[in-house]
């Protein structure tokens, strides 16, 4: 039984009437989300809410972050449009369920680890680019159809909608500065909610955009041919999505590890979001991930335990059953200025003020992530550009920081000691250091301050050899580690062999 505790966190300490209050107001901020990602995509309305629910159970019980919130994500949603439209919603739940196998995997071989591997410029752009995506899909709430067509709201409806909008974000915005007890959110939303309702003011509500009454979610097999064809078509949207829902929910995990200065479990996470998109396949979800916004919603009400998500994804399936009624009714200005200060906390401000202390190409890559996230609206792509571009960066700088101090001894023994990484990026300048010619007849290479990395480090060293070779002159190699002098081709007979003070690192390992 105690082993069931400590899997599931239950043994922590936990503030149940913030954990309530946070839930309650993530399903109000979901469910709106959820239902235009499903309208957009072309599916059922009530697949977006099940994706919320399913999403939602499944990663607060078994994620590996509690806190975090996911749900029918419009960055997974976008993936698998183009499916759905070709080839029907059965290939999209297909692809679902093959797109969390793949997730599965990566937290079965213990792969999140990798997500550490981008670089702080990139998150910064990554938020900021998010921050700007859900402040205009706010915007965009101030749009209606008439006749089929979508037009900006125009008089008595605009200024209505615009000022609950700024009442819901004053409120939001001063009352924590008087108490924190209750959600500001939530307390937001119950006040324009009460206003419009006592008051009987005509403004955009829930019910414009979609109804969300429905019943359970029922088990359901993909209606598909099992063969080869189908693998090929369902196999790249699956990949890609499984990639975008990871990326974007170990970057929450992270996000939420420095609010609260405690780390989450990136390889249970990436288990615990294919076991939810597998779920999702079979039951007739719209798969999903980690939702930022929601997230942050979530912590700034309090949240740090896994209630909270339970009890956001329950009023979910509650309001499906039997709530729709009320819920339809909240106006969406209410949800639009929560939204709204959840975009104005998600932007990292801070990356303003550190601008000019930052180096070039960190402004340059934080910058582009921004924009890309932004114009394309596809933050996994965004942030595997900001990784590579901060990879080439880095590879450049430690190519030119390679040295080597070179001196002649009393015995007329010429020595360079090498400082800095050996690796393909400084193979170059490395060759360059050698005066193979004018050099005396006995040359030693110190790698004592160095580390050779990689085969192309490797080939260097051979080539070099087989320069003094030539010349006749004598050559040795100090401080090589045991895979290195294997892999040389011609230099086994110059090599100084010290077992004590050679390394024992091994080349393109990350040991």
């Amino acid at each position: 039984m105690q082993k069931i505790i400590n899997l599931f966190d239950f043994k922590q300490k936990v503030n149940y009437k913030n954990e309530i209050l946070a839930g309650l107001t993530v399903a109000m901020t979901m469910i709106p989300e959820s239902l235009s990602f499903a309208i957009l995509a072309g599916l059922s309305p009530l697949t977006g809410l099940y994706a919320a629910f399913l999403m939602g159970l499944v990663t607060a019980i078994l994620g590996g972050r509690p806190g975090m919130v996911s749900g029918g994500a419009g960055a997974t949603v976008v993936v698998l449009i183009a499916l759905a439209a070709s080839h029907g919603v059965e290939y999209l739940f297909a692809a679902l369920v093959l797109a969390g196998i793949l997730q599965l995997l990566v937290g079965v071989f213990k792969l999140g680890k990798f997500v550490r591997l981008i670089p702080q410029p990139v998150m910064y752009g990554f938020l900021n680019g998010l921050a700007v995506i859900i402040f205009m899909a706010q915007v965009a709430q101030f749009k209606v159809f008439e006749n089929g067509v979508e037009t900006w709201m125009e008089g008595t409806a605009l200024y209505i909608m615009f000022g609950l909008t700024l009442l819901t974000i004053t409120i939001v915005f001063i009352l924590p500065k008087f108490t924190k007890a209750i959600p500001a959110s939530l307390v937001a939303i119950l006040i324009v909610f009460g206003i419009v309702y006592f008051f009987n003011i005509d403004t955009k509500k829930v019910i414009d955009i979609a109804s969300v009454s429905g019943s359970l979610p029922s088990f359901h097999l993909p209606q598909i041919p099992l063969n080869l064809e189908t693998v090929k078509i369902i196999f790249p949207y699956a990949l890609v999505m499984a990639g975008v829902g990871l990326i974007e929910s170990l970057l929450t995990l992270n996000m939420v590890d420095e609010i609260t200065n405690t780390k989450g479990k990136s390889n249970r996470e990436a288990m615990a979001q294919g076991i939810a998109n597998i779920t999702n396949g079979f039951f007739g979800g719209m798969g999903g991930c980690a939702m930022v916004a929601q997230t942050l919603v979530n912590i700034g009400a309090g949240a740090r335990a896994r209630l909270s998500a339970i009890i956001g994804a329950l009023t979910i399936l509650l309001i499906i059953l039997v709530g729709s009624p009320v819920i339809e009714q909240i106006p969406m200005a209410a949800l639009v200025g929560v939204m709204m200060m959840v975009a104005i906390g998600t932007f990292e401000w801070v990356s303003f003020r550190i601008i000019n202390k930052m180096p070039k190409p960190d402004i340059f890559v934080g910058v582009l992530v921004a924009i890309i996230t932004v114009v394309l609206h596809n933050l996994a792509l965004a942030v595997l550009i900001g990784v590579v571009v901060s990879a080439l960066v880095f590879a450049w700088e430690s190519a030119k920081r390679i040295r080597a101090r070179k001196y002649v001894d009393d015995n007329g023994v010429k020595h360079y000691e090498i400082f800095g990484p050996l690796f393909f990026g400084s193979t170059a300048v490395f060759i360059e250091k050698f005066d193979v010619l004018n050099d005396p007849d006995e040359v030693i290479i110190d790698f004592k301050e160095s580390k050779v990395v990689d085969m192309s480090a490797i080939e260097a060293l051979s080539k070099i050899t087989g320069k003094y070779h030539a010349q006749g002159k004598k050559l040795h190699l100090r401080h090589l580690s045991q895979d290195c002098r294997q892999l040389l081709k011609n230099a086994q007979s110059v090599i100084d062999v010290n077992i004590i003070e050679d390394p024992t690192y091994k080349v393109m390992t990350n040991k």
